[in-house]
């Protein structure tokens, strides 16, 4: 007879997050200025976003199809029937904001003190990146009358699509302030104190233009952005990694290695949760035959077990210690190899935008003649061979394997239109490929932003027709939700802005029924 653990459901402890802030933190209250310098808050706050992105994962990753509940294990709760309350997902919310109270001192330092001109463009680029997390969860949030500390307690919310146009002409005003900062006498320069692009420039504008096009594709032409070209710095073509270091010690970790696999001591990570048979079909030959990725990904592919949501008796199988996100045969929190994949390891970077999911927007974004030009089936392929390099490189950024022969092979096996853009008979089938390639693509590395497109497009296809399989829906079999999809549409506001902010936060929020703006 199986031991079976209960879940508890509340804030993120089922999901064993992990922020690395505590690595580097210098602002223990956000409510008072710090008297740090914008050297010492920089790497802290990046680190920070790390922890952020590693909790989003998580939620896109339950939410969005990559994982069900694994053996062993009960009392999943609203886990399973997405039933939520304010009381789920709440570090969601508190971490992103503590994380824009670093951005924002940053800023008012630099506007004291122009030598920090770098910083401030820097700044000014993640608070977007993270204002865009948050709206995409939540849709309206406190945007202009938040972050100004004891002089705003109650800050209103915001039109959530009057932030993202505001958010593109935020990172318009970055990369101009980064083309400037050569004329300002004294201007610092970012060097290691840049935890992600090392005081590279250059890759700073690019993930500017990069999440700028995010924002325009996520619109779904609801917003009239002020300016929708972009600087000639181009979109990322390499993985944008966050490293301040990360290693096998106690706090230092990569939080998503800290959170799945191993502590620094050895004690496995969350083992409540394994991959949905849903994912395993686009590698398994179901929908898709990719071994590749497959092995790269999953522990013992192709018998990688897997479960649909919701599914909870003594046959489902166990996660093993490590998970079976951590393919190495090698096992072990001290003893266990760094291998490719999406955890790789204990020093492995947290992946910021990939180079994958780069070019699948610009893809998308020349088929939807956003981008007046480019090739969208050279785009697809480099998204496609993007994925397999990113899976295939290790911690210490080695690659194992031939991922451009591996990517070539599986496009030609395949010989779909899901895997061949040129095969594609409109623009309907060419959107579906480049979702569903970015689907796979996503799958545990930013998984939050998988789950925002299919709720944009509703690409992946889903089938929901009475008595669909684990492998043709996500949905969870025990799923409360009355949508055509038994999906959720949201997460609520968390109960702290219910108790402190209740006169602003809005109304009649329904986790079925109210959609971010751009939701189909």
């Amino acid at each position: 007879m199986k031991k079976i653990h209960t879940i508890i459901f509340t804030g993120l402890i089922i999901l064993g997050a992990t922020s690395c802030k505590k690595y580097f933190d210098i602002n223990t209250n956000p409510n008072d200025a710090t008297s740090a310098s914008p050297e010492n808050i920089l790497p802290q706050a990046l680190t920070a976003t790390g922890g952020s992105l590693n909790a989003f994962n998580t939620y896109g990753a339950q939410l969005g199809g990559y994982m069900a509940n694994a053996g062993g294990y009960g009392a999943f709760g609203v886990a399973i029937t997405y039933n939520f309350t304010t009381t789920n997902w709440i570090n969601l919310w508190s971490n992103v904001y503590d994380n824009l109270e670093d951005y924002q001192a940053i800023m008012d330092k630099a506007a004291i003190d122009p030598t920090y001109t770098y910083y401030s463009a820097v700044a000014r680029i993640m608070k977007a990146l993270d204002y865009q997390m948050l709206v995409d969860a939540y849709n309206d949030v406190p945007y202009t009358d938040a972050l100004h500390g004891i002089s705003k307690l109650s800050p209103e919310y915001m039109d959530a699509k009057a932030i993202y146009k505001d958010l593109a002409s935020q990172l318009d005003t970055a990369i101009s302030v980064i083309n400037s900062g050569s004329s300002v006498l004294g201007i610092k320069a970012l060097g290691g104190y840049d935890v992600l692009f090392k005081g590279n420039l250059s890759l700073w504008k690019q993930l500017a233009n990069t999440i700028k096009l995010r924002l325009i594709l996520h619109s779904s032409g609801k917003v009239t952005f002020a300016n929708t070209t972009f600087s000639s710095d181009g979109f990322l073509t390499s993985d944008a990694l966050i490293n301040p270091g990360y290693l096998r010690d106690n706090n230092r970790q990569n939080p998503k290695w800290t959170t799945w696999a191993f502590s620094n001591t050895g004690a496995a990570g969350n083992k409540a949760w394994m991959p949905s048979t849903f994912i395993l079909s686009f590698y398994d030959g179901t929908k898709l035959q990719d071994p590749y990725r497959g092995k790269a990904s999953y522990y013992q592919f192709p018998q990688t077990p897997g479960n649909r949501l919701g599914v909870e008796n003594s046959s489902v199988a166990p996660s093993p210690e490590g998970s079976l996100w951590y393919p190495a045969t090698v096992r072990g929190g001290t003893t266990g190899n760094d291998t490719t994949g999406a955890l790789k390891g204990p020093g492995a970077g947290m992946p910021v935008i990939t180079a994958a999911e780069s070019y699948f927007m610009q893809a998308e974004a020349v088929v939807r003649g956003i981008l007046p030009a480019g090739d969208a089936a050279a785009l697809f392929k480099n998204g496609i061979t993007a994925s397999f390099t990113y899976l295939y490189t290790k911690p210490d950024g080695k690659i194992a394997g031939s991922p451009a022969a591996d990517a070539a092979t599986y496009i030609s096996t395949n010989a779909s239109y899901l895997t061949d853009l040129s095969l594609a008979a409109d623009t309907k089938q060419k959107i579906e490929a480049i979702i569903t390639q970015k689907y796979i693509a996503l799958n545990m590395v930013n998984s939050d932003e998988a789950w925002n497109e299919y709720r944009r497009t509703h690409y992946p296809t889903l089938v929901n027709t009475a008595g669909a399989s684990g492998k043709e829906t996500f949905a969870s079999s025990v799923s409360e939700s009355s949508r055509p999809d038994h999906l959720p549409t949201r997460i609520l506001y968390p109960s702290s802005e219910g108790a402190y902010n209740s006169s602003n936060v809005p109304k009649n929020v329904g986790v079925f029924t109210s959609l971010i703006f751009w939701a189909l």
